[in-house]
């Protein structure tokens, strides 16, 4: 992950040996991240500021961090206004790059899955409803904010944002980064945060986690076979809080890593440091270490 030309405070996210570009003293924000689709992007300011994107309000966490993500599909353009507290206002127009997206045919998918029956659709229903309810998007801290690390080792079997075809049948983009890995293998925290979300058996994910890293930056442990956390739980970076397995809407064990900010679904590789702008590949092999 790259600094944007809009850098102040020079070293104060200490995220790694990452330049910073030396502007006026006077610039009140410092932002962390290529502002892309599928993006989530770290900001630095004041911690009294007022700072909205597009409007919408965003939390900043008294150490001064905020963030904010672009969607898979989002356009070209975004505004972002700080004001601190000595009344100056600074205005951002971020141009938001796009990115191309590939196609990916799956096969062997229980037919269950990938057309549910009537039956099924009141247990999906209700376990859509129960995941939207535990994604607050108002935890106050910033674990986001610091470097993370896979949560799986092994090589990637899927990328964000691709397009899915199950079976022939064209059906939403993924997203969320899967990690081939034997069953039981473990599964580890990419960065600190509360467990939300503890559920061991759910139709389309099967073993389900939601760790809130705050400021409703969130992710998802999909298809995992045993789960050793539970809800309001806090977990470090690198605990255990699972295995890998093959529940669910899944064709072969492996851990799909997702991340959303409010609800925006982002692609979890551009947290990784190294990775760039252009994201995972797919058979490009990964390896949970923390950094030093």
């Amino acid at each position: 992950m790259k600094y944007l030309t809009r850098a102040v405070f020079a070293g104060a996210l200490g995220l790694g040996a990452l330049l910073l570009a030396a502007l006026p003293a006077e610039a009140a924000i410092d932002l962390k991240g290529d502002v892309e689709q599928g993006a989530i992007v770290i900001g630095k300011t004041d911690p009294d500021a007022v700072v909205t994107l597009d409007g919408r309000k965003l939390m900043v966490s008294s150490k001064g961090y905020f963030a904010m993500a672009f969607g898979r599909d989002h356009g070209p353009k975004a505004t972002l206004v700080v004001k601190t507290p000595d009344g100056k206002s600074e205005t951002e127009h971020l141009k938001v790059a796009s990115r191309h997206w590939q196609i990916q045919s799956i096969t062997g998918v229980a037919r269950k899955y990938v057309t549910p029956p009537p039956e099924d659709l009141i247990r999906i229903k209700r376990e859509r409803k129960l995941k939207m309810e535990s994604r607050p998007c108002h935890t106050d801290a910033d674990w986001f904010a610091e470097k993370f690390i896979w949560p799986a080792s092994g090589p990637i079997s899927g990328i964000f944002g691709s397009q899915r075809i199950f079976n022939g049948q064209p059906r939403n983009p993924h997203f969320g980064v899967d990690i081939a890995a034997p069953e039981g293998s473990p599964i580890v925290a990419p960065a600190d945060g509360i467990i939300r979300l503890a559920q061991p058996d759910m139709f389309y994910e099967g073993g389900l986690v939601f760790i809130d890293h705050g400021q409703g930056v969130y992710s998802q442990m999909l298809h995992m076979s045993k789960i050793y956390v539970k809800k309001g739980q806090h977990v470090r970076q690198g605990d255990l809080i699972g295995k890998v397995g093959m529940k669910g809407r899944a064709t072969g064990p492996h851990l799909h890593w997702g991340m959303l900010w409010c609800g925006v679904r982002v692609d979890a590789s551009l947290m990784i440091p190294g990775v760039g702008p252009e994201g995972a590949r797919y058979g490009m092999k990964v390896k949970s270490v923390k950094p030093n």
